[in-house]
């Protein structure tokens, strides 16, 4: 049976409300939590985008629930070395509760430094080299590392958890599935596709867990559910390489125009109905998920969770 957490949004909520939700999520019955990572918001309307390790020792205080992030770029705007550090000090501070999800990630989080945006093929190179050096850096040993893209020179963290911190890899693709099945403990990605799935699984990556996100809306009406999903969210829904080369939020914002409210509704379940809530949820179970993290959108939280709590989630137990 699927494992549902729940996904906290660092473009939506400040720091101090996305610890509010986590403290509701646990008390609704929500088994784990996954935190976003990112420099911008996707378009401005969304309106936040904290330093996500912050909160997430803010969370290790307030919540008992294990804690990823979804998703890390360990590549550009911040040093692997550096990732190694922060992921090793958050998995003490939530006791071992911790996993490091890593991505090749967006220009428009990683540009900000002024580096070359390189293509797909190039990211998923660096991305394999960054979590080698995050690996050796968790084992504690002094490392010098040389590689294509990276160098550490006689460095050593000295804050471990007892074991080594388990990297997630998020993949969309399939050479990018391929590549987190060879150096991935698990899989992560955001529709319930049973053929990526099973990809993952048929190239190395066996029984390893594997991790689902969606987005909802839980609201009084689906029209009024739609709204809010398609003005905050429609950048979901941007084809292929978009959503990863460009650069500004007003940029996210001009192409999500061109997503469709009836696109919104057919991707995200939008209102009050309960069975389309639960119908969402069921497909990630029938795709072989093993882990589904669900995003609330807009501010109706706490309704969200007392109606997931004691309508949706129970029957997934």
């Amino acid at each position: 049976m699927v494992s549902i957490g729940y996904f906290l949004a660092c473009e939506e909520f400040a720091p101090q409300e996305l610890v509010r939700q986590a403290k509701l999520a646990e008390r609704a019955g929500f088994e784990r939590l996954w935190i976003s990572d990112h420099f911008h918001p996707w378009q401005d309307s969304q309106g936040q985008a904290a330093f996500v390790w912050s909160v997430i020792g803010a969370l290790s205080e307030a919540v008992s629930l294990p804690v990823g992030t979804a998703v890390t770029c360990p590549t550009f705007r911040i040093h692997p070395a550096i990732i190694a550090q922060a992921s090793a000090t958050a998995a003490v501070q939530l006791g071992g509760r911790f996993t490091l999800g890593v991505g090749t990630g967006e220009a428009l989080n990683e540009h900000i430094l002024g580096q070359a945006w390189p293509p797909a093929p190039v990211r998923l190179q660096m991305l394999e080299e960054a979590v080698t050096l995050i690996r050796r850096l968790h084992t504690g040993k002094r490392t010098t590392f040389h590689g294509d893209y990276y160098s550490v020179d006689d460095a050593r963290i000295y804050t471990l958890p007892d074991e080594p911190v388990p990297m997630a890899v998020s993949a969309f693709g399939p050479v990018a599935t391929k590549t987190a099945a060879r150096i991935g403990d698990a899989f992560a990605t955001a529709s319930p596709n049973a053929e990526l799935v099973q990809l993952y699984r048929d190239s190395g990556g066996g029984q390893r867990v594997v991790q689902g996100g969606m987005k909802v809306c839980y609201a009084e009406t689906e029209e009024a559910g739609l709204d809010l999903a398609h003005r905050l969210w429609a950048t979901e829904l941007l084809p292929g390489q978009v959503p990863s080369t460009l650069t500004r939020p007003k940029d996210f914002a001009a192409a999500a125009e061109l997503v469709s409210r009836e696109a919104v509704g057919r991707q995200m379940v939008c209102g009050p109905d309960v069975e389309r809530h639960r119908a969402a949820v069921q497909s990630y179970v029938d795709a072989g998920f093993d882990e589904l993290y669900v995003q609330q959108i807009g501010p109706n939280q706490d309704e969200f969770f007392r109606v997931w709590s004691e309508q949706v989630l129970p029957s997934f137990r």
